[in-house]
Order: C-alpha cells, then structure tokens, then sequence
C-alpha cells in the first residue's frame, strides 16, 4: 500500500496517517526526517544535502527523489509506505513519475478553512507539560488555566489566526492544485494513475477512519 496524503494545515492528516501506517504495517515517510537522516548517515547524498542545507538553500527535488528512492528500498517498505509532506508541488508530482516510484493511492483530507482556523486558533497549551485544550471543543475548567496545576495557558504562534491563514494561504498556492493534478491524471489514463479518495475531515476520528477504510481496498 503505497499512498500520498494531502490536505491543508490542521485537516487531521498526522492523525489518519498514523492510523493507516498501523492498520497496513507501513512506514511514514517525512522528508524532514528523511533529510536529517541522511545527513545523520553521512551518505553520498547526505553529504550533498548537508552541502545544500550549510548554504542556506533549498534541497532541490532531484536529490529528495533520490532519497525517497533510497529509503524504499529498505525491509520496513516491504508492504509499502505513507509520503509525508511530499510531493507539495506540481513539478515534484511530476518527478516522482518520472522515477517510476508508483504511488496506489492519493489520499486527500478535506476541511473548510474557515473550520481549520477554528480549530487551530483556539487551541490552548501548558507550555511545561505540553497538555492541549481548546477554547470551543475542549475548553479547561478555569479559562486559560491548566486543569492539573492552575497555571496560565499559551497559545502558540504558530497557532495565532495570522499564521493559521498564512499558511493555509501558502497550501491553496503550492500544493493544492496537487488535487487536479492527480484528479487529471486519473481521467486521462485511470490505469497508470494512483486512485484519488477524497476523504471529509470533520466528525470524529472514528468516522474519519472509517471513511479511509472503506475507500483503500
């Protein structure tokens, strides 16, 4: 079971991703993991990313496609492997078709913005502890205090409505059009193209997974 997951910035990938990593014994695949790997293993290709990340400059696809390449052929991909964070743009899709690395499923997690921005921007923490709240679904006993030792809860930048937006912003430009690239791809040669399953992201995680078991046969 070899799939792509996409969808927008708190859509609940992490989440579905892990549960389909357990139920099909397959790895996750993070680029970010993958290139600090890489460098960790001082590889040939390590060292060029290390070469690339000292100057201040982007790994460029070819060399991530060959990582992604390298990595698959590991025992942990015998029954496949969960891309994270990869492709997120339209010429990497291409790439990764161009290597020949077949992909079964395209996974795309669907959620409103103006939800994603709900859900991230209420979001609470006890920065000592790490515990999570949220304002609307799961709010503290004591406004923005922590239930265990009464102390003040932050919210993270991260999480403020400014950043939430920009980086739902950042999606719709560079990796949203991923969606009618694959949706393309399956109209024109359906035998070649990975299987597009649109998922929506919103109840509860049961229903969520639900949802993905009945459409990744």
């Amino acid at each position: 079971m070899r799939i792509i997951m996409l969808g927008a910035p708190g859509a609940g990938k992490g989440t579905q991703a892990q549960f389909m990593t357990e139920r099909f014994d397959i790895p996750q695949i993070s680029t970010g993991d993958m290139l600090r790997a890489a460098v960790k293993a001082e590889s040939d290709l390590g060292s060029k990313v290390k070469e690339v990340m000292a100057s201040g400059g982007l790994v460029s696809d070819d060399i991530i496609i060959a990582l992604i390449d390298e990595r698959i052929q590991k025992a942990d991909c015998k029954n496949g492997f969960l891309l994270d964070g990869f492709p997120r743009t339209i010429p990497q899709a291409e790439e990764l078709k161009n290597q020949g690395i077949a992909i079964d499923y395209v996974v795309e997690i669907t959620v409103a913005d103006e939800e994603i921005v709900s859900r991230l921007s209420g979001r609470r923490v006890h920065e000592s502890s790490g515990r999570i709240y949220h304002v609307k679904y799961d709010p503290p006993k004591v406004e923005d205090k922590d239930n265990e030792t009464g102390e003040a809860l932050i919210q993270r930048e991260d999480d403020s409505e400014e950043t939430v937006r920009k980086r739902l912003g950042i999606y719709h430009q560079q990796t949203a059009p991923l969606i009618g690239y694959y949706k393309d791809w399956v109209a024109k040669d359906a035998d070649s193209a990975p299987r597009y399953v649109q998922v929506e992201g919103i109840g509860s995680l049961d229903d969520i997974r639900a949802q993905i078991s009945a459409k990744l046969r």
